[in-house]
């Protein structure tokens, strides 16, 4: 498996001197200074290639060409948008960018309630906290509904959590759910994001797959002819958030979603932590089922909580079979004769990562400590299987 680091480009205070040290071989970035929908220009695309170049990295990944939330949601016929994304994809693949992580979670990229959760021995982690998420849709928001969509004991400890909670708690809530927001998205006050809720009221789990299924059949023959290979990201978390449906959660998902576009070009970005969030989720079983359709991999672990919360643990700790899953992914690239780029997700925060600021979970010392981890358990894997 080819190591990858994600870099945010001139939005990261991470730089391709330092990722050089980690050991990293090649890149994960994107355009993120073009707005969604707009067309990636050939030569802003030659320009990122050709300065990772210089720096001695190949661009292994685009993550991500984003997908408008328009055609996500359903607004209107949009066939500039479907136009723009093919283009995109052509200006990509003339450049020599070939595999496109993206994913199709409405409003929200990700959802977490602690940007900065404290783990043992020091440093901290990004944590999903089922009480709190179920205090801001249900009290924050009004959305009393929410009661159902969570656990007896998450929807108690939410209402003690709000009784309790001053407005300086409540706005880093709001702040901290937030920041999944895509970054060419402006942040939502509680009356903007009731707002933009109330236009997305109705969506529906089937409303979200149709326009999935549109979506997929208006790129990828596209993308097959360029010899592109989308690959969806899994939903974080793989549950629906604010009353809005996900269709990209378990293992039944997946299996519609590659079937609605029976193309290799229609792939998976394997996430063993955002699937690995539920424990409905087999994720080794996951990587060995779609094997033949794993175009990337996004290697991290989680530790569960009976309430629905999780945090991000460690990479080789948590509940997530991290060994079996990686040997899943080396079968695959055995049987397929590939490479298949990987990179450490989500790192904690240690030493002095808080000091750097940056994208959330994407600290530099704790994802060098993560990407030794997964090198040191790939080799070992290796090695066994030369030795039995």
């Amino acid at each position: 498996m080819k190591e990858t680091w994600r870099w945010f480009g001139d939005f990261d205070p991470i730089t391709l001197d330092e990722i050089a040290q980690t050991g990293a071989q090649g890149i994960v970035t994107a355009l993120h200074e073009i707005p969604y929908g707009e067309v990636w220009p050939r030569e802003r695309i030659a320009a990122c290639r050709d300065r990772l170049a210089r720096a001695g990295f190949s661009w292994d990944v685009v993550e991500s060409l984003p997908v408008h939330d328009a055609l996500k949601v359903g607004e209107g016929a949009h066939d500039a948008l479907y136009a723009n994304y093919r283009q995109s994809l052509a200006n990509l693949a003339a450049e020599g960018v070939r595999t496109v992580c993206y994913n199709f979670m409405p409003l929200l990229d990700w959802t977490r309630t602690d940007l900065r959760a404290p783990v043992a021995r020091g440093g901290s982690c990004l944590r999903f906290s089922a009480p709190r998420m179920a205090a801001f849709e249900i009290h924050m928001l009004g959305m009393e509904e929410a009661r159902a969509r969570y656990a007896p004991e998450a929807v108690a400890a939410a209402d003690a959590w709000i009784a309790a909670a001053g407005q300086a708690e409540r706005d880093a809530l709001l702040e901290a759910i937030m920041a999944g927001l895509p970054g060419a998205f402006p942040r939502y006050d509680i009356a903007g994001l009731k707002a933009v809720l109330a236009d997305r009221a109705g969506l529906t789990r089937d409303d979200l797959r149709a326009n999935f299924k549109r979506f997929i059949r208006e790129v990828a023959p596209a993308a097959a002819e360029l010899g592109v290979r989308l690959a969806i990201h899994p939903d974080d978390p793989p549950r629906d958030i604010l009353g809005l449906p996900r269709i990209v959660s378990s293992a039944e998902d997946i299996a519609w979603i590659l079937g609605a576009e029976d193309s290799p070009s229609n792939g998976l970005t394997l996430c063993s932590g955002s699937l690995g969030a539920s424990a409905r989720n087999d994720v080794p079983a996951i990587a060995r089922a779609f094997a033949d359709r794993i175009h990337f991999a996004h290697l991290r672990n989680v530790r569960r909580f009976a309430d629905g919360s999780f945090e991000e643990a460690a990479h080789l700790d948590g509940d997530v079979d991290l060994p079996a899953t990686a040997a899943a992914l080396l079968e695959a690239e055995r049987a397929r004769g590939e490479e298949i780029p990987f990179r450490p997700d989500h790192g904690h925060e240690l030493l002095d990562d808080a000091s750097r600021g940056g994208q959330p979970g994407y600290s530099l010392i704790g994802r060098m400590r993560g990407l030794a981890e997964l090198c040191g358990l790939l080799a070992g894997l290796e090695w066994a299987r030369g030795a039995a």
